[in-house]
């Protein structure tokens, strides 16, 4: 087992509370996330929200007529939706939270204080509903500046062209590539992006492929798994850190097999 593998709170703790909300991102930083993971949209009026869905599902969010569609409203028009009323079936545990808005990236940003977790940014591709590259990596490095989070972000994603134009920006910043496919090698996909860390489907992962990767000077942080049987698989295979929705659970499952396995 690794020293130390790392929480990271998937869209804060969507088994537990509505995702990419502030109340689900506090849950997990008091359960103890060493990461609180989010997703990144942007808005007609250029701001960056945490929502995972170019358009907002109605399944997910209530409000006004007209576009769904992010990139097509303005922040002020954004906020007219209601992302945390509706319970998410796929999570029984899961307690909606009526009146909860979609948060800037800069109030997300706002927790830092709260103690000292690192923030997983996952840079969303939506084709024409988002700025390109080098422009939409400007634009959260720009954010990570205004709160001076350098040292505490990882920037992941699936669009290489994104991570390699954070990277051509600021080649400091940890960089996840995100893999969903058998087929890639986690180490060649990993230096393709210019990446430290390959984050692949939890299901694709093994101990032959995490080993491979950590001989090429890559870590492994897959996602998203939320069951112990999966958690104790991918523990056996050395991954260095797990995306869960369930950050909470997933501590007590790593203290419940190592005590000194302390956040």
């Amino acid at each position: 087992m690794p020293t130390r593998i790392a929480v990271h709170g998937h869209r804060g703790a969507r088994a537990v509370l509505p995702e990419n909300t502030l109340p689900g991102f506090l849950y997990a930083i008091d359960a103890g996330a060493d990461y609180i993971e989010l997703d990144t949209a942007v808005t007609r009026d250029d701001v960056l929200v945490a929502c995972h869905d170019p358009v907002l599902k109605r399944r997910r969010c209530t409000g006004p007529r007209g576009t769904r569609v992010i990139r097509g409203m303005t922040l002020e028009r954004l906020r007219e939706f209601d992302c945390g009323a509706l319970k998410n079936r796929r999570f029984p545990r899961q307690v909606p939270i009526p009146g909860t808005r979609i948060p800037t990236l800069d109030e997300v940003f706002a927790l830092a204080h709260l103690g000292k977790f690192r923030f997983n940014i996952e840079v969303k591709s939506f084709g024409r509903n988002t700025p390109p590259p080098d422009v939409y990596a400007r634009m959260v490095l720009d954010a990570v500046r205004r709160h001076r989070l350098e040292q505490r972000i990882e920037v992941q994603s699936f669009d290489l062209h994104i991570l390699r134009a954070v990277k051509r920006l600021d080649p400091g910043i940890p960089l996840a590539a995100l893999c969903r496919y058998a087929r890639r090698d986690f180490t060649a996909l990993a230096r393709q992006a210019g990446a430290g860390t390959i984050g692949p489907y939890h299901r694709l992962v093994t101990r032959d492929k995490v080993e491979r990767a950590h001989a090429g000077g890559v870590r492994v942080v897959p996602w998203t798994a939320n069951r112990p049987r999966d958690w104790e698989r991918l523990i056996r295979a050395g991954v260095d850190g797990i995306i869960t929705d369930d950050p909470a659970g997933l501590i007590q499952f790593l203290k419940s097999r190592d005590p000194q396995h302390a956040r």
